[in-house]
């Protein structure tokens, strides 16, 4: 075979070592993965995915600070909510009777836009980092983490 040829042209096997003129690739800045393999931020993300079910997991899994909050803050918004949903189905479930089902549907529906809302909010600051706190779950949410105060 020619000199300069990489791969023989009647069975295509290497002539011998292929060294390219292409550098080695530098790697970006590190970013700490858990034992699961997630980096915090994105972690920090999945802690709102499905409200307090997925927080719940995490703060049984993970034990980094930071995903510990976002963990724990989920527990407690999106408890709440669920558990306010729950109220106002129990409270009103007699009142379809006397006509207050305009009401219940309206209360539903500002529960349901503020779950959407945190949902959106919580997630995006998660994943950009963020030690969001949301004024009287941060608290709560601190006291089940016990993570340091920021």
């Amino acid at each position: 075979m020619a000199d300069g040829v990489a791969f023989c042209p009647k069975c295509g096997a290497p002539a011998g070592p292929v060294v390219t003129g292409m550098p080695a690739p530098v790697s970006g800045p590190a970013v700490t993965p858990a034992a699961s393999g997630l980096a915090e931020n994105v972690a920090g993300l999945l802690c709102y995915a499905l409200g307090w079910l997925t927080g719940l997991i995490f703060l049984l899994i993970d034990k980094r600070p930071f995903v510990r909050f976002h963990a724990a803050q989920s527990i407690v918004i999106f408890g709440a909510l669920t558990i306010l949903r729950i109220i106002l189905t129990f409270f009103f479930l007699g009142g379809y009777s006397f006509g207050l089902f305009w009401l219940w549907s309206m209360l539903s529906l500002l529960v349901t836009l503020a779950f959407f809302v945190a949902w959106i909010l919580l997630m995006v600051m998660a994943y950009q980092g963020k030690w969001f706190e949301v004024p009287i779950a941060a608290g709560l949410a601190k006291s089940i983490a016990g993570s340091p105060k920021i």
